[in-house]
């Protein structure tokens, strides 16, 4: 028996992570696609319905490349040309790594403004307009002084950027902010930031904001979302609210033997058991910007119980650096955030489409009220890139009985 536990167990263990480890190398930067999609190209919006709007969505280009070789910004450029009128680009937030604009003095500051400047330079030409959200790493990590860090990058990017240029929601506030992108397609942005950020955080008109305590945002919401049911819906911020990655709390098995490759990839060092206290805490308890947070738990918790009460929802963030979609009740979650990193996305579970690639979603929204989704990653021979799963997002356009 002493054989037993000492011998084959260790053995059936070590060729059970072996397994998982081949699995995931053999997945790895290719796409999960549900079985229902498995035959998505062969499906396409009606030829003779008319685009009326279409929107990129970015999360997460905060460490694009600004010598002009940078693959998603040709994508976007590509895709900026084609769509020069009746278009809208956002930009889910983290939009600067690493910590954001900082103030004059600091090391990261040229090349934070380097970035900023390589992004407004897309929208000098460009007839659509352009939307920035704000994400952790622009709040200085979440830590304390991230609300004036923020502003630093608000007020650069309204001077700096043309009348198309949009910071949202303005001042840190948590929102929400509508804009109508078309007749029959709302745009909501809300900053999903203010719930797990540390220190001084905006609340109250003293601070530009309209309500004097967080319950007046989900009152706000609630209200906005009711009484436009009528229409498609788009809510943009940078944390999602379903995710197959590291901020959904799915590790991959590398990241338990060699948990100190998340300081420096090439640190393999075996630490097997131990490794996977780091994963198991964040599962369990999560990091600030984790979803098993106790804030960010809560936001999601009451986000979501608004949210289901509707069928017309589209929610995008990014956050996590991949390519991510989900339905769950007749609302779609998309995750969009490998504008300049990627990192481990877990296939199956809820997930429709998942992928670990540079790029970004798009949407588009046709005459005949018809909304479709579209996945674009960078590709070696093309500028314009390529897409990689296409879907018709069907939905009911009611409100939902509260359950």
């Amino acid at each position: 028996m002493l054989t037993y536990f000492l011998i084959i167990l260790p053995t059936l263990f070590i060729a059970y992570l072996l397994f998982s480890y081949m699995q995931e190398l053999k997945y790895k930067r290719k796409p999960y696609y549900k079985l229902s999609e498995v035959g998505w190209q062969h499906y396409y919006p009606d030829p003779e319905a008319r685009l009326v709007h279409t929107v990129a969505m970015l999360g997460d280009v905060g460490a694009i490349a600004t010598d002009g070789t940078d693959p998603v910004l040709a994508m976007l450029e590509a895709w900026q040309l084609e769509n020069n009128a009746n278009s809208t680009v956002l930009f889910l937030g983290d939009n600067l790594y690493p910590i954001g604009l900082p103030p004059e003095g600091n090391r990261h500051r040229k090349l934070a403004v380097d970035r900023l400047d390589v992004l407004l330079e897309h929208f000098k030409v460009y007839g659509g307009q352009g939307i920035f959200i704000s994400g952790n790493h622009d709040w200085l990590k979440g830590r304390k002084g991230g609300y004036q860090q923020m502003l630093l990058q608000q007020n650069y990017i309204l001077e700096h950027g043309g009348e198309n240029i949009a910071y949202l929601p303005e001042n840190g506030c948590p929102g929400p902010v509508a804009v109508q992108l078309a007749e029959g397609l709302l745009l909501v942005v809300i900053n999903t930031q203010w719930w797990v950020q540390r220190g001084e955080k905006p609340m109250g008109k003293k601070d530009g904001c309209p309500y004097e305590s967080i319950d007046g945002f989900y009152d706000e919401l609630s209200k906005l979302l009711r009484s436009n049911r009528h229409q498609r819906i788009l809510i943009a911020a940078h944390h999602p609210l379903y995710s197959n990655a590291i901020h959904g709390g799915k590790f991959t098995v590398k990241q338990h033997i060699f948990p100190l490759t998340a300081a420096h990839k090439r640190i393999y060092i075996p630490l097997p058991i131990f490794g996977s206290i780091y994963p198991f805490y964040r599962q369990l308890f999560g990091a600030y910007e984790d979803m098993a947070h106790r804030k960010y738990k809560k936001m999601r918790k009451r986000l979501l119980r608004i949210l289901h009460r509707y069928s017309n929802i589209i929610y995008v963030a990014g956050h996590d650096h991949n390519l991510q979609h989900f339905e769950v009740q007749q609302n779609h979650y998309l995750v969009s955030g490998s504008g300049s990193k990627t990192a481990f996305v877990k296939k199956g579970g809820k997930a429709t489409f998942t992928l670990e690639q540079p790029g970004f979603f798009t949407l588009n929204y046709y005459n005949t009220g018809e909304v479709w989704i579209e996945a674009h990653i960078t590709a070696e021979d093309n500028k314009a890139g390529q897409v990689v799963f296409r879907k018709k997002l069907e939905s009911i356009l009611r409100e939902q009985p509260v359950s």
